[in-house]
C-alpha cells in the first residue's frame, strides 16, 4: 500500500447560484437572489479529493488545522451565465501552525504540502519536512527562498511564479519547479508541455487538480514527463466543471 500524507489549510467552498435580474434602486450594484448551494471541501481537502480520484488505492492522510471547518470561500455566481460576482471568505485566521516534528516521515511514500500561506507552515517547517522526506511536492503561496532548495518538486501557477520566484531561485530551482500555464500547460526544466484550448467554466481547485494527479501518477511511474501529462489533462477536465470539485 502506497501511503501519502497532505498537509496544510483546508476550508469549505461554497457555491452560491442564483438570478440576477435587475440593479439595486439604492446603488448601481446587482440584486442577487439565491437559488441553489453546492460545498465541499477545499484548499488541501481539495487535494485530498483530486488524489483518491487518481488513485483509489493510495492510502491518504491529511494534516490540518483543528477548526478548518470554520473557513469558508463563499462564491455568489449567476446560475445562467455562471459569472462570479463576488467571494467572500470567512474565518482566514483561524489556523494554528503545525508541529511538523512530531510526524512520523517513515510511514509515509509521500508528503504532498499545500501551504496557502495562512499559519499552518512557516518556511522552517517546510525546510524540515524536505530534510525528512525524501520524496516531496510543494504548493505555496510563499516567495520561494533556499528554504525550498531540498523540495523534490514545486507547483506554482504563472503569476506566482512571477511575483514569487526571483531570477536566482528559478536557476537553483530550476530542475524542480513547475509553472502551470492555464490553457498552455505548463513548463518545466526548459521544456514546456502544451496544453488543450477548452471551454472554461471555473478555474477555482484546478491547481488542487494538477497537484493531486501530478502526484498520483509520479507515485505509478517516478516518471515526470509523464505524471505532467497526467496533470494537465486532468486539469483540462476539472476547469469545464461548475465549482470545486474532481474530473468527471
Amino acid at each position: 500500500m502506497t501511503r501519502v500524507l497532505i498537509i496544510g489549510e483546508s476550508c469549505w467552498d461554497i457555491f452560491r447560484y442564483g438570478d440576477c435580474e435587475r440593479l439595486s434602486p439604492e446603488a448601481p450594484i446587482p440584486v442577487f437572489i439565491p437559488r441553489s448551494e453546492t460545498r465541499s471541501m477545499g484548499m488541501a481537502g481539495n487535494v485530498n479529493k483530486n488524489l483518491l480520484k487518481a488513485d483509489p488505492s493510495l492510502e491518504v492522510e491529511i494534516l490540518s488545522s483543528p477548526g478548518w471547518d470554520k473557513a469558508r470561500k463563499i462564491r455568489y455566481v449567476d446560475d445562467r451565465t455562471n459569472h462570479m460576482f463576488i467571494r467572500v471568505d470567512e474565518n482566514d485566521n483561524i489556523f494554528s501552525r503545525f508541529v511538523v516534528e512530531n510526524i512520523e516521515y517513515d510511514h509515509y511514500d509521500a508528503i504532498i504540502i499545500s501551504d496557502y500561506d495562512k499559519g499552518c507552515l512557516s518556511e522552517e517547517d517546510i525546510s524540515y519536512i524536505s530534510l525528512n522526506h525524501s520524496l516531496t511536492f510543494l504548493d505555496t503561496k510563499k516567495r520561494l527562498g533556499e528554504w525550498a532548495q531540498n523540495i523534490t518538486y514545486i507547483k506554482l501557477n504563472t503569476h506566482e511564479t512571477k511575483v514569487n520566484v526571483s531570477s536566482d531561485m528559478k536557476e537553483l530551482l530550476k530542475e524542480k519547479l513547475i509553472t502551470t500555464l492555464g490553457p498552455q500547460g505548463c513548463e518545466h526544466n526548459g521544456k514546456q508541455y502544451k496544453g488543450e484550448r477548452v471551454p472554461v467554466k471555473d478555474v477555482a481547485g484546478a491547481g488542487d487538480t494538477f497537484l493531486a494527479f501530478l502526484v498520483a501518477a509520479y507515485l505509478q511511474t517516478h516518471d515526470i514527463d509523464y505524471a505532467i501529462s497526467q496533470a494537465n489533462d486532468a486539469a483540462t477536465k476539472v476547469v469545464q466543471q461548475r465549482g470545486v470539485g474532481v474530473p468527471q
